[in-house]
């Protein structure tokens, strides 16, 4: 079962899939297991879900040609922009005790108090809370993961969009 020989349509709904899964698992994770997440863990969700809506509108449409390339875009600036965000998210988690930043306001209070350019800027400088690690699967940390499905879930979708399209072999295109 070789997910890059379905069609268009079926390779972005298991996307849409995977980012759903990943979501599930992350207000699983806060809810259930109790890891409330920092604010850097809340931008990484939304740059997932932004993937996860391009993903399922482009599972929905099943465009041809340019609007494949389209979808793809948005996808993939979606995974480019969650890397970034997770990739410093890791740095954080590496830096040495003595410089990590403190910690700073919760995420609600920020954007109540101070214009979202402060509050973006505030987030991705990162507080001390962002530099904790308290769940790893394999060796890696929550935000590790995070950046190897944006990367695969990128690529995912870049291929997809790029790829000739399949002979047709059934009622699905």
């Amino acid at each position: 079962m070789n997910p890059f020989a379905w069609s268009f349509r079926v390779q972005y709904l298991f996307g849409a899939i995977c980012v759903a899964a990943l979501l599930g698992y992350a207000f699983f994770a806060q809810f259930q297991l109790g890891k409330d997440p920092c604010p850097l863990c809340i931008l990484q969700r939304v740059a997932f879900f932004a993937m996860g809506v391009f993903f399922l509108l482009g599972a929905l449409h099943g465009p041809r040609g340019g609007g494949r390339k389209f979808y793809a875009f948005f996808v993939a600036i979606g995974g480019i922009v969650g890397a970034l965000i997770a990739g410093r998210h890791v740095w954080l988690t590496h830096l040495p005790a003595d410089e990590v930043p403190a910690c700073g306001p919760g995420l609600n209070f920020m954007l109540e108090t101070f214009p979202l350019s402060k509050t973006l800027q505030l987030v991705l400088t990162g507080s001390g809370e962002c530099a904790k690690v308290d769940w790893s699967f394999l060796g890696l940390s929550m935000p590790a993961w995070c950046v190897i499905w944006f990367i695969g879930l990128t690529l995912f979708a870049l291929i997809a969009a790029w790829r000739k399209p399949p002979r047709p072999y059934g009622f699905i295109r």
